[in-house]
Formats: C-alpha cells, structure tokens, sequence
C-alpha cells in the first residue's frame, strides 16, 4: 500500500499506486467444473448467486473457486444498476447520515441503493455475501462491518468491488476502507475539558471490538497523560454505541463517590443517555456535568442544552466510500488498497463548561 501522506484540513489520505496487471486465471470454469465433480452451468449458477443448487456442491465448489482465486473477468460480468449498502445493523440517526451520502453518489450515478443488514434476517441457508453476489451490483460499502475470508473470497470471484467504512476491525491493508480521524477526535474532546479546568474526566466508550471506539478512548486517554493526569479505570466504562448503555452506565458513574465533574461519551447516543441519567440524579448540565459527545448527529442541535461533539463527517464519509466503490469497479487494472481518512472536529455548545469548584 501507499505511504500515507497529510491532504488539505488535515485529512490523511493513503496515496494509490496502480498495481501491476492482474495475473492470469489459474483455472477455467470448465476445469473447477471437473475438479468439482459437477457441470459447467452449475458452476455458474453458484457464480451468479442462484438458490437452486444443492448446499453441499454449492459449499464445494465456493471453496474450488477460493483455492483457484477464481475471478470472473469484469468484461464477462452484467452488472444490475445498484450499490449495496451493509450495515452490521439498521438503526438510528447515524446509519440515516451515511445512507444519505451513499445516496448522493449513486443518483449522480443513475444508479439504485439496496440496504441490508448483515447480522438482520436472511432467507434461509443464504448469507448476505450470497444475496449481494445474486444481484450482482457495481460495488458494496459496508458500514461498521468486516469480510471474512469467504465473504471476500465470494466478492472477489464474481469482480464486486467494495470498500469498508468505519470497519469494525483492522480490515487488512488490501481491503479499500474508509475512517475518520477517530483518535484525533478523542483527545480533542478531551483537550477541551482540561482547559475549561476538569481533572476527573470519565469516560463512556463504545464497543472494545470496533476499532472506532478503541481509537477514540486512545486519544481521550493520551489527553490525560499528557496534562500529567494519568486515566483512572474506574473513571472509563465500556458502552455500546446506544442510549441505553449511556443513561446505565451515566448512572454509575455518576452515583459513586468522586464523581467525574466531566464525561466524554463514544457517541451522541451515549451522551444523550448520559443527560437522562444525569436528570435523574439532580445534576445540571454543564453547572454540574459537562459532557462531550461524538458524531454530530443532527439532534446535538436539538437537545437542551445544547451538546458539544465532536463533528464526523458522516455524510462525506459515506460519498467518499460510494465513490471508490465505483471508481475501482470502473478500472480495467487492479490497484493498491488504500485508506482515507477525514478530518474531524470539535463544535463546542453549551453542555460543557468550568467544574463546579471553579464556579464558587
């Protein structure tokens, strides 16, 4: 892959190098057909993501097609006019953000979108690499999510291109993926709080799994160590990204001795889960707690008060990924995967403010 190189508002953008011509099939179809011990047309039929074929054969000949590095040449493939778009799961006014930007693209494009859910329900015996190969798209961006070996394996055989955004995990440095600049957002956030005054910040994380909320925790906790205020474990609860782990975990942290006078949540959804938590116990927001979120979802604006976040730029995320996907189904050469990065940014409110000692 490319060095990484800084673009203008900060934006890290992997540089693309073409990549040499793609190499020469090793095997036919014909031939994994006799290896497999079935005809030609059955193995097209699992090409194309047909239900009529046996599980068994089905299963035999994917794994033919993985150990040959099967790839159907692009000229050989009709493409239906759609992007697919996967989400881990369906919900909330964050996947309503990057539904928007994949959207923007493909109508430029003349071009459909189809949502599913990768963890949602599927026609039995079929996963959704399956379902996305039998509609055959110009490309797929999946969204919080990853590709396991055979998922890739069936994408790549039948030339879908597709891109990662926000991946949950390290997507491997030849898968295409898209991020934001989740570790600068963190130590911003927590920046901010140390120069209103707090020294017990705590913090709400996202899921430990997602490489997201691991990077954001990270640069809350190089703020921290920087000021000289190493970050105390008992301050930091794990989340998952919804308004209930928020308002629950908000709780506890709030209710126990030397409580944090300052929070910074993974997410708006957590943050606002935190003002509920917050309400119940009698604490005012930001003359008792402040709080900090991140994504900058539409309803930061709409709370009372207002809430400081840290700005994702969702929709730009989301296009920028529709756009690869179907730049790199575009080309006749393979290149370099590469990783974009945008810029995020801190938009200060009115749910933080100086610690309650600093007021008297």
């Amino acid at each position: 892959m490319g060095a990484f190189v800084k673009g203008c508002g900060g934006d890290t953008i992997a540089r693309m190098k073409p990549s040499k011509p793609a190499e020469t099939q090793t095997a036919t179809l014909a031939e994994i057909a006799r290896e497999a011990g079935v005809s030609a047309p059955t193995v097209s039929k699992v090409l194309n993501g047909r239900a009529d074929v046996a599980p068994a054969t089905r299963t035999r000949v994917e794994e033919l097609l993985r150990t040959h590095g099967y790839r159907r040449r692009r000229a050989e493939t009709s493409r239906s006019p759609l992007i697919d778009l996967v989400f881990h799961e369906l919900e909330s006014a964050w996947a309503l953000e990057v539904i928007r930007g994949v959207e923007n693209v493909a109508r430029a494009a003349g071009l459909s979108v189809v949502l599913s859910e990768s963890a949602g329900r599927l026609t039995p015996g079929r996963t959704w690499a399956d379902q996305v190969a039998a509609r055959r798209p110009h490309g797929v961006v999946l969204v919080l999510s990853g590709l396991d070996e055979s998922q890739r394996a069936l994408l790549t055989s039948r030339s879908v291109p597709f891109v990662v955004m926000d991946p949950a995990g390290d997507p491997g440095p030849d898968v295409p993926s898209i991020g934001a600049t989740n570790w600068q957002g963190g130590l911003a956030a927590t920046r901010h709080l140390l120069e209103l005054g707090h020294t017990r910040i705590g913090a709400i994380s996202g899921p430990s799994r997602m490489m997201c909320s691991r990077a954001r925790i990270d640069g809350y906790r190089a703020a921290l160590e920087t000021a000289g205020l190493p970050a105390d474990p008992s301050l930091v609860a794990a989340g998952d990204f919804h308004h209930d782990s928020g308002y629950r975990l908000g709780l506890e942290l709030l209710g126990r001795p030397g409580r944090p006078t300052a929070v910074f949540a993974g997410n708006d959804l957590q943050a606002l889960g935190l003002y509920e938590a917050a309400r119940e116990l009698g604490l005012r927001i930001p003359e008792d707690l402040s709080v900090v979120g991140f994504d900058d979802l539409p309803v930061a604006r709409w709370v009372g008060p207002l809430l400081t976040t840290v700005r994702q730029p969702l929709t730009e995320m989301a296009e920028a990924a529709a756009r690869l996907v179907l730049e790199l189904g575009s080309e006749r050469e393979e290149r370099a995967a590469t990783r974009v990065e945008l810029a995020t940014s801190l938009v200060v409110r009115s749910s933080t403010g100086v610690p309650p000692v600093l007021q008297r």
